[in-house]
């Protein structure tokens, strides 16, 4: 209990002064009168004032606060490096010991862990963060000190608050640690297919690393077999490489770990490059005139990014009209350049109703099979000469065709169809959807066809059927490349609007994207996407039978994902990362590898322990900085504002921090009392006076 004397008074403190002013005056001139007994009169208004002011004694019951000691402990994914998570825990449990063995003084715990996947941040470590809102929930009286268990890798030091009591950092690791990490300092977002992209990458070795001169690094594209090569350590170096394919492109670099190393986790990074072509080089081959054959024209042309190179046939050799090739207004076509010299240059070759006329050789049609097995891409849309004689099939394109002429031809109305398979293919999956009107039972939604070349399908995929389902369209690899037979010359009447038309120009676009190897419409391919940490994982696949997707962490444990199909074809799944980093995922002889966050998390940047990111904050708030190597220090009692810190020890500074339970009030003199003082005090000096 304590007590202290107080004034309660009786009249608002205004009056009390006027009255004292009063009394001033009155006394003043009481002086100036020079009366005998002014200065019992003085005495008197100072008792009645004091009576007044009602001086009063406080008394409180206090009961004492506990200190309040808080201990930071960053659990973040760059304490799991080495020992770090064993020294943390030994550090904890000595520390719980010396604070429960201290006196009215209770451990605040706070853990600090990785940044929030789900909002896709790569925060790093928060530690500033995560001790300011502790702080500012607990009364600043008591906090008696700071203690915070981190390798020293903070992310937030510019949100460093007031601690009104000693920071300690006792930091993990050891002297003699290093490591190592792959860096890409350059990489851009797009890049030219054909054309050579330069990435800047570096190999960086951390803390007391013990080799010098190179490493061994290796990049695979898609999880494709790995190229290695050596890399100076610390030095950047320029690597040029062109994309084997278009749309996104994933890159790996990564370099073994080397004996003694701290983690692997940062010795990989990976690079999402998006494939674009500059040009699309098509050539298209036409025969006789017809009315498709504007159509394929104008559908080419219309588009800014392809370069066509149209030859077609105006003046056939049975031609006889007797006009002299010299008043010809006709230039020779350089027909072996391009079939010949330069035909890898072209990326996709379309036939429209051509037939064998004597004026292309077999060598050239050997040519274009070369040209396939190498990775080309050849459309024919078949016209009735393909079933003839003249067709196309007899000739060295034969051995990569898919599908056989039958030597019939249907001349009759009817509606393509998309097979069974075909609603699985990404050709034609979904494309019922483009129908200009709206489909029933009986009717697709778009318009009729009125011929079609009978074949028997060799090889390949069936996509779209015809007359009496027979094969209309099929999709086949030879090689490296790819073919497309369609056994119709009547996809024009689609584009003019026949009967409503149909989606002619989808159907085409996903065609030449298909033969162009866009991974989009691969038939069989494993993908993801991550929001966050939240994995979306699509399989699409041509067979009735997928298993699940197995996922390596990189942690290197495994996770089990199981598909449920969407649509025919296409399967999709769900995960939830429990970290940053990359994660390699595969289902059967499909692979495909997913960064959720950056591949070398801000965690992973620099893994080095030290405390020198903290000194800021530890000196100004006079702790210290300890390794817990050399142990656990010993906790002492320092007072406010002296050096809190010193070998082996760490101190806290004790606070006495208190709460009044109750407050009593009581007048120091009885009221009566003050009067009669007052009373008697005027009488005397009123006799005094009187007297003389």
């Amino acid at each position: 209990m304590t007590g202290n004397v107080i004034f309660d008074p009786i009249l608002p403190i205004a009056i009390l002064m006027f009255f004292a002013a009063l009394a001033a005056v009155v006394l003043g001139f009481a002086i100036w009168r020079g009366l005998a007994g002014w200065w019992l009169r003085g005495l008197a208004a100072l008792v009645l004032l004091l009576a007044l002011a009602n001086p009063s004694l406080q008394q409180e019951d206090r009961a004492p606060l506990s200190d309040i000691v808080v201990v930071v402990v960053d659990e973040s994914a760059s304490q799991s490096i080495s020992d770090r998570g064993d020294q943390t825990a030994q550090a904890l449990a000595d520390l719980t010991a010396q604070i429960e063995a201290r006196p009215n003084t209770v451990l605040r715990l706070v853990t600090v862990r990785d940044a929030d996947l789900a909002n896709s941040t790569d925060g790093g470590t928060q530690l500033m963060t995560a001790l300011s809102e502790v702080l500012a929930e607990e009364p600043r009286a008591r906090i008696a000190g700071v203690l915070i268990l981190t390798d020293g890798r903070l992310h937030d030091l510019d949100r460093m608050p007031d601690v009104p009591a000693p920071v300690h950092a006792l930091i993990t690791g050891r002297t003699g640690d290093w490591d190592r990490r792959v860096v890409v300092k350059n990489a851009p977002a797009f890049a030219i297919l054909g054309e050579e992209v330069v990435l800047t990458l570096m190999v960086e070795d951390q803390g007391a690393a013990p080799f010098e001169g190179f490493a061994e690094i290796s990049i695979s594209i898609d999880g494709d077999r790995p190229l290695v090569f050596q890399a100076p350590i610390g030095r950047e170096m320029d690597l040029p490489i062109q994309l084997p394919h278009g749309g996104m492109n994933v890159l790996q670099f990564s370099t073994p770990l080397a004996e003694g190393e701290l983690t692997d986790r940062n010795n990989q990074a990976v690079v999402q490059i998006n494939g674009v072509r500059d040009r699309l080089r098509v050539l298209l081959v036409s025969g006789e005139p017809h009315p498709g054959e504007r159509t394929w024209r104008n559908l080419l042309k219309s588009d800014s990014s392809v370069d066509l190179v149209h030859f077609t046939i105006l003046r056939p050799p049975e031609k006889q009209d007797g006009v002299p090739v010299s008043e010809l207004s006709l230039i020779a076509f350089p027909t072996r350049e391009l079939f010949l010299d330069k035909i890898d240059e072209f990326d996709l070759i379309i036939f429209d109703r051509y037939k064998r006329r004597g004026i292309l050789p077999a060598l050239y049609f050997e040519s274009i099979r070369g040209y396939v097995e190498n990775g080309g891409a050849v459309l024919i849309a078949a016209g009735p000469d393909f079933a003839g004689a003249a067709s196309l099939y007899r000739s060295p394109l034969a051995d990569i065709l898919p599908g056989r002429p039958t030597a019939r031809v249907f001349e009759e109305g009817f509606q393509p169809q998309i097979t069974d398979l075909g609603d699985r293919h990404p050709v034609t999956e979904g494309l019922s959807g483009f129908a200009p009107r709206p489909a029933t039972e009986d009717d697709i939604g778009w318009g009729r066809w009125f011929r079609m070349v009978d074949v028997e399908p060799v090889s390949g995929d069936a996509v779209m059927s015809g007359v009496n389902e027979r094969p209309l369209l099929l999709l086949d690899r030879v090689g490296e490349g790819r073919v497309a037979l369609l056994g119709s010359d009547h996809a024009w009447l689609w584009s003019r609007g026949y009967e409503g038309g149909g989606p002619q120009l989808e159907l085409l676009r996903r065609l030449a994207h298909w033969m162009m190897k866009e991974p989009d419409l691969e038939e069989e391919a494993l993908s993801a996407q991550a929001s966050g940490n939240e994995m979306r994982i699509l399989r699409r696949s041509l067979g009735d039978e997928v298993g699940d997707v197995t996922i390596v962490r990189p942690d290197g444990e495994t996770a089990i994902v199981t598909l449920d199909e969407i649509s025919p074809g296409r399967l999709e799944g769900r995960y939830t990362a429990p970290q940053i980093g990359l994660y390699a995922l595969s289902e059967g002889d499909q692979e495909t590898i997913l960064a959720v966050g950056p591949a070398a998390p801000r965690e992973f940047e620099q893994t080095i322990a030290t405390g020198e990111l903290l000194n800021p904050m530890t000196e100004l708030m006079r702790g210290g900085n300890v390794m817990l190597e050399d142990g656990t220090p010993r906790l002492r009692n320092v007072r406010a504002g002296r050096p809190a810190a010193g070998r082996g020890w760490i101190g806290l500074t004790s606070r006495d921090a208190f709460v009044t339970t109750d407050v009593t009030v009581n007048s120091l003199v009885p009221a009566w009392l003050l009067l009669l003082v007052s009373a008697l005090l005027v009488i005397g000096a009123w006799l005094r006076e009187g007297r003389r």
